[in-house]
């Protein structure tokens, strides 16, 4: 049976060439988890009799597969609790590494994936070099400039990517540059296998599908939803939101959107409009404040959230502390920075021996009382 790691590629452990012994087969998949991230710091691994189902090998070749990870210090056994990851293994010492970090600003989103890039470059040892474009691409390559005139081994980079005539380019572009680089956040989604970034993202399409999946489970048919402009989130976000749409068969509503700096009272009461309008009865909001400002235009018209009116915001920064909190979901931003962070590192350790990593988590949905549900992480929507 194929064992699946995260970085897309299907390895059959029947398939590893004469000269490669059954355990080490065993030992390079599981390896490979743990450097993708399948498998974090502290994670329990699968237990002997699954990892057998799994592989099809025998007790003892497992065993020994297990022991090899263990005597690189990638793992340790404790004793009736299970084999868990430790990530101790050095193929070169990285106490040296100074990375760069490119984000488009540190405000709301990115100071959680920032946590999770110091957190995973603070247990190597390793440095950090931040530079923000406040989001005006015009602004990028200079800063990159500045970084890599700080000598940096590698680069972290949230770039635009949505406001631009040729993507692709840009990417090519950034791929080429004198040190390795992971994007957060971004990739060519349209590209599939065209795609050659190496990237660590939130799936943003599956998050605003669940959500929607989650809005008619709760029984509504008229669902709408309510975008700020130019925003590389909310381009997935849009497209996530009509394919469930289209696939659960429910009534197509014009989206509603508008730039983020026009986004106030009367911007909300403008879109209140739109939903009373369309008839819906639950609207998916980009992001949280915009969502709150709905809620303030709700209430100043006698509409009850979420009696009146169900709401789920997208994003989860301030959703709790709104009005009436807000059912949001929850892009996993720390793990998204530790874990780009994680695989510039083991790139820097292993060079071209390393894969590409192009990973895609999907995000939660975290229920509060703005949908008219129970409260509580998970919904089953979103599994």
């Amino acid at each position: 049976m194929p064992v699946t790691v995260s970085d897309g590629a299907l390895v059959d452990p029947r398939d590893g060439g004469a000269r490669t012994l059954k355990f080490q087969t065993v030992a390079d998949n599981l390896r490979r988890g743990i450097l993708a991230g399948t498998w974090a710091l502290g994670d329990r691994l699968p237990t002997e009799q699954q990892l057998m189902t799994s592989t099809g090998y025998s007790l003892n070749t497992v065993r020994r597969a297990v022991e090899e990870l263990e005597a690189e210090g990638l793992v340790e056994r404790r004793q009736g609790a299970g084999t868990f990851v430790v990530l101790q293994r050095r193929t070169r010492p990285r106490s040296r590494a100074n990375i760069g970090v490119l984000l488009p600003d540190t405000r709301l989103y990115y100071p959680r994936v920032l946590q999770g890039i110091e957190s995973a470059l603070t247990a190597e040892g390793a440095s950090l070099q931040l530079a923000t474009y406040n989001y005006d691409p015009r602004r990028e390559d200079d800063c990159i400039e500045r970084l890599l005139s700080a000598e940096v081994d590698g680069l972290l980079l949230v770039p635009t990517f949505v406001q631009l005539t040729s993507p692709q380019d840009r990417a090519e572009q950034l791929m080429a540059l004198p040190v390795p680089v992971v994007l957060l956040e971004r990739s060519l989604m349209d590209l599939g296998p065209g795609d050659e970034t190496e990237h660590v993202c939130s799936d943003h399409q599956a998050g605003a599908h669940d959500a929607v999946r989650y809005l008619n489970r709760l029984g509504h048919r008229r669902i709408a939803l309510l975008l700020r402009g130019r925003s590389n989130t909310g381009f997935a976000v849009q497209h996530g939101y009509s394919r469930a749409i289209s696939s659960l068969q429910l009534p197509e509503i014009p989206i509603f959107k508008a730039e983020y700096e026009e986004w106030e009272a009367r911007r909300a009461e403008d879109a209140l409009d739109a939903l009373q309008t369309a008839r819906a009865t639950a609207a998916l909001v980009f992001g949280d404040r915009e969502a709150t400002l709905l809620e303030g235009a709700a209430r100043r018209r006698g509409l009850r959230v979420p009696e009146d009116l169900a709401l789920v915001s997208y994003d989860d920064e301030t959703a709790d502390i709104a009005e009436v909190p807000l059912t949001a979901v929850a892009p996993p931003k720390h793990r998204i920075g530790r874990m780009a962070a994680q695989i510039l590192l083991q790139r820097l350790a292993e060079g071209e021996a390393c894969p590409i990593h192009q990973i895609r988590i999907r995000p939660r949905i975290v229920v509060r009382e703005s949908c008219g549900a129970k409260r509580g992480p998970n919904p089953s929507a979103a599994t």
